[in-house]
């Protein structure tokens, strides 16, 4: 047993670095990752068939009869329905600036279908899908089938957790502990050319194999528009892995909290080999501080670009939320990029109010795959008559408009804060404009 034991983890790892580790070292790809994805495409198409077929044939409905969501909304201005409303009830004049009780009820309908569906906490949880992708039941009105595909699921679990996650784990202890190692190693090397172009490759070949420890398929578009030194990469986020994904075709300053424990670890390694820039946790809160340590290492064109997340919290992948304005306050040449999950394959978003990091990742690892395509956006500079938040909106636009996302203004940090007075005050506004004049 022990000898079968032995032969089995040699023959293990012999494969680990020969199918994964030596090609993410050289960047390459035996198209095997392709071919797994090709293979659970027909599968899901089979298991869709053969659930509709199974709920058509006990009558019962399948999909939400709202794909968009629970109330239809038509895209109107706050005058235009007050004047519609007036219009069935009143005889006034509908142009009469004055105040009808009959408006209170737009407000009350108004505040209703917002705690019913609003467009802010849906953005904050998990995608529901079309059709299932035999992980969790990504589609409440799911009802058993047929035996088949209870055990299609069955052995779909068995390969998820013996197989692909034992593997998985093995290969992101491999790029963590490379990454560990070889940064640690290139500190103690004079800085120059030799010492960039050692850690640059480190770098890379780490975060290859972590990215084959996610089995992700990613696509990259536009690689000519892929940011450059002094310069700053802002991307919209869904998950800790979009470092990852970007890391992994790219050379990136990364910036941060500083952690502890294994995070910790990790970070004091690599800026010993490169000038991330890492921040201690009371001077995050200190905006002054962080934009100075940010003019400094954008100035010195030589550094690589900086990578920033404006929304400052995960999104669904469903849209992009407001952006914080501090990182185009500072006029450096901003390179957008978007990056758009297919969560047939595995959800990537994290929602850190409902699971920590370790169940995160686990639920990642036992996954079938992560799906994503990275489109590389042509940069930007802000211009003489824009402010620092039109140049976040414009940016933000762009990354919508080319991920295929939805466009907010909201806050991403209301996903933990109560609305600001501001957002309340503005609609006060629109309404007084209209029973007082400008």
């Amino acid at each position: 047993v022990v000898n079968l034991l032995g032969i089995s983890i040699t023959v293990l790892f012999t494969l680990l670095l020969v199918f994964i580790i030596v090609p993410a070292i050289f960047g390459v790809s035996f198209g095997i990752r392709k071919v797994y994805m090709k293979t659970l495409l027909k599968v899901f198409q089979w298991a869709t068939l053969r659930i509709e077929r199974g709920a058509k044939e006990k009558n019962h409905p399948l999909y939400k009869p709202y794909a968009n969501g629970i109330i239809a909304k038509e895209p109107t201005s706050l005058e235009e329905e007050i004047k519609e409303l007036r219009r069935s009830g009143s005889s006034r004049a509908l142009d009469t600036p004055e105040f009808e009780l009959s408006d209170i009820f737009y407000f009350c309908r108004k505040g209703i279908e917002t705690i019913m569906d609003d467009e802010v906490t849906k953005r904050f949880s998990a995608e529901e899908l079309e059709s299932w992708n035999l992980l969790s039941r990504t589609n409440y009105n799911f009802q058993y089938i047929s035996l088949r595909l209870t055990v299609l699921w069955g052995l779909g679990v068995l390969i998820r957790y013996c197989f692909l996650l034992p593997l998985r784990i093995a290969l992101a202890f491999t790029g963590i502990s490379l990454l560990v190692t070889g940064t640690t190693v290139l500190g103690y090397l004079p800085a120059g050319r030799c010492k960039e172009f050692l850690s640059k490759h480190v770098h890379l070949m780490c975060y290859r194999i972590c990215v084959r420890a996610l089995t992700a398929i990613i696509t990259y578009h536009h690689r000519e528009n892929r940011p450059r030194n002094g310069g700053i990469c802002v991307a919209n986020h869904t998950s800790p892995i979009d470092v990852i994904i970007l890391a992994s075709d790219g050379y990136y300053a990364m910036v941060g909290q500083i952690h502890g424990g294994l995070m910790g670890v990790i970070q004091r390694a690599m800026v010993k080999a490169c000038p991330h820039v890492w921040f201690e946790r009371s001077e995050v809160k200190d905006r002054h501080l962080v934009a100075k340590r940010l003019t400094e290492h954008v100035q010195d064109k030589s550094k690589l670009p900086i990578l920033i997340f404006p929304e400052g919290t995960c999104i669904n992948n469903t849209s992009v939320m407001m952006f914080k304005k501090g990182s185009f306050e500072i006029g450096a040449t901003v390179y957008p990029v978007a990056i758009k999950y297919d969560p047939q394959f595995g959800d990537a978003f994290w929602n850190s109010s409902k699971y920590g990091m370790v169940t995160y990742l686990l639920r990642m690892m036992t996954s079938w795959a992560i799906v994503c395509s990275v489109w590389y956006l042509p940069p930007m500079t802000r211009q003489p008559e824009e402010d620092a938040v039109q140049f976040a909106n414009r940016v933000k636009s762009a990354i919508a408009r080319q991920g295929g996302l939805v466009d907010l203004l909201w806050d991403g940090g209301l996903k933990r804060e109560k609305v600001k007075d501001t957002f309340k005050e503005e609609q006060q506004k629109l309404y007084s404009k209209m029973i007082v004049g400008n």
